[in-house]
């Protein structure tokens, strides 16, 4: 017998606002789409993803780390509008 278990195991990743590692389906995957970061939330639009916790402080964190362009690996700055009016709408602010 291996050393696998049959539970399913949860993938992991990272916020890249305060870099906490967390379930997948906790965070919310942002794509670049024509200059601007995108909220992904059924996690099925194609290109690099980064994931961010839905979340004002993790979302303003990100975006002063520079981290998108980066994690996404897109050059220049990206707009956020889009993304930002996502997290609200999902904390219901």
């Amino acid at each position: 017998m291996s050393g696998r278990t049959h539970a399913r195991a949860c993938p992991e990743r990272t916020c890249v606002g305060c870099r906490e590692r967390a379930v997948k389906n906790e965070l919310l995957r942002i794509v670049a789409v024509e200059g601007a970061c995108v909220p992904d939330p059924r996690g099925t639009l194609p290109g690099r993803g980064a994931y961010v916790h839905p979340a004002t402080a993790c979302l303003d964190q990100a975006v002063r780390r520079r981290a998108f362009p980066r994690a996404l690996r897109v050059p220049g700055a990206l707009d956020v509008k889009a993304l930002r009016h996502h997290v609200e709408q999902a904390q219901g602010c």
